[in-house]
């Protein structure tokens, strides 16, 4: 059944008029809507305990501490704010004579776009809520990204928003995925992004924040999220912010040797660059929405073992939805202008100059090299054998149209385009199709393709659709007997 979507004016009267919801309200930069909407509608002497703004940073630092690295718009802020505005109320009120009250406390620390129009800005929101007054509280932050040109139109849709989670908290319940979709009700896509969200708490127990992340990009609130080992939501600027940046493509699905190689090796040739610094290096697996596609609809669990593998070989997955290079540049140079890299097998460099990608843009491969190369930006070509008696392809080998010679020649000669080396050859062959074709059917010999401890962990979980066959059945029941 469709849900119905009300008015900010609604929803906000809807929640003051709930005399069992009870809470605080701290906004500080430029968030300073929120509450005026429920101020606005009447009745919210019975929902608002308070509502704050400690706009100046002495006042703010007063109140939540001081921060370390001198920055108010971060998560680390958020958390603070909800600790303290929440403790306040456990503290300052006494259950006995509220037994029915569900406490919640709202925070946001935003900056608006600047004057010069160069910086957009950005901000952090969040609540941590009780649905049931003798439970623990349960947290939704988030991160935005506002994309309208004046600071009062950025202001309204920060307001708005703001209501869509108190709202969608309180009324929204055990439907996580319809309350992510509810924070843009009454909000256009291109007014706001949202590139990382968190829920946590007792009444968010089964939701993997992975694929809350994954629904970002489903429902066109962002086209790029990161998640690191831990499987923990990452926030992309505040891991890539002037980082080199080395990326990986592929399905994954599983990761093999290959794929490990091919970083591993990507990896020792870019930190021998002058421009690129181990400190400052960032290794990122790209899977593309297109790839998660790959027989049709989004299968949720094929995208959690893919997840779980590379998660536990202790990688950084980014999901996006940037198929063209050039965009996935581009959006890493938001964050980021030092040294870059993208790692590709000779089949992805072939994709590359094919001028079918490039039909939308007015200048064709020429506007999508100069977006490509706008960054310094560098790529990592491994070599290609599809079967042993074939001869290996690399760059130099590469074979490309007429018309796109000198542009392909001028990047080699500039050394834009390097060659691995140092691969390992006797495992060209390997392709994750063909292992997750051996895994389903049941044959041998897939094992031997992966990386360590990989084998096994498809084997506990039955990854990818595996099954013990026979044999391995009936050592399992054998060695459960003993």
């Amino acid at each position: 059944m469709e849900r119905m979507v009300l008015s900010t004016a609604q929803k906000a009267l809807k929640v003051n008029l709930n005399e069992n919801i009870y809470g605080t309200f701290a906004e500080i930069g430029a968030g300073q809507e929120v509450v005026r909407n429920f101020f606005r509608v009447g009745a919210a002497s019975g929902t608002v305990a308070k509502a704050m703004s400690a706009y100046d940073k002495l006042f703010s630092d007063a109140i939540y501490g001081k921060e370390m690295d001198g920055r108010y718009v971060t998560e680390d802020r958020l958390r603070k704010m909800l600790d303290h505005e929440y403790g306040l109320i456990e503290k300052r009120l006494d259950r006995t004579d509220h037994p029915k009250r569900c406490y919640f406390a709202f925070a946001n620390t935003v900056a608006t776009i600047n004057f010069t129009r160069k910086f957009k800005g950005h901000g952090w929101m969040g609540i941590r809520f009780q649905l049931d007054p003798d439970k623990e509280p349960n947290d939704v932050l988030f991160h935005i990204r506002m994309k309208e040109e004046e600071a009062s139109l950025q202001q309204e849709t920060i307001g708005i928003m703001g209501v869509n989670l108190i709202y969608g908290c309180f009324n929204i319940r055990n439907n996580p995925e319809e309350l992510l979709k509810s924070l843009y009700d009454n909000i256009a896509r291109y007014k706001m992004e949202i590139d990382m969200i968190h829920f946590e708490g007792p009444e968010f127990e089964n939701v993997d924040n992975r694929l809350m992340s994954l629904r970002l990009i489903q429902n066109g609130m962002t086209d790029a999220v990161i998640f690191g080992p831990e499987g923990n939501n990452i926030l992309p600027a505040a891991l890539l912010y002037k980082k080199n940046i080395l990326t990986a493509r592929g399905s994954f699905r599983p990761v093999t040797k290959v794929n490990m190689d091919m970083v591993r090796t990507s990896i020792d040739a870019f930190t021998q660059e002058r421009k690129v610094k181990k400190d400052k290096l960032v290794v990122l697996f790209e899977i593309t929405l297109n790839n998660l596609k790959s027989e049709g609809e989004i299968d949720e669990q094929d995208f959690l073992d893919r997840a779980d593998i590379l998660c536990s070989l202790g990688q950084t997955v980014l999901i996006s939805n940037y198929q063209e290079y050039y965009k996935l540049v581009e959006y890493f140079s938001r964050y980021s202008e030092e040294r870059m890299g993208l790692i590709m097998g000779v089949t992805n460099l072939h994709e590359l100059f094919d001028n079918k990608y490039y039909r939308d843009l007015k200048g064709g491969i020429l506007e999508a090299f100069g977006i490509l190369y706008s960054s310094d930006l560098k790529l990592y070509v491994y070599p290609s054998q599809p079967n042993p008696d074939d001869p290996i392809e690399t760059s130099k080998d590469f074979k490309i149209h007429p018309r796109f010679q000198p542009l392909y020649d001028f990047l080699v000669f500039n050394r834009r385009i390097k060659d691995i080396e140092t691969y390992d050859p006797e495992i060209l062959q390997i392709f994750s199709r063909d292992v997750l074709k051996k895994i389903r059917n049941g044959e041998s010999g897939w094992e031997d393709c992966l990386p360590a401890y990989v084998d096994q962990m498809i084997r506990d979980k039955h990854l990818f659709g595996y099954y013990p066959h026979t044999e391995e059945a009936e050592a399992v029941d054998l060695s459960s007997e003993e």
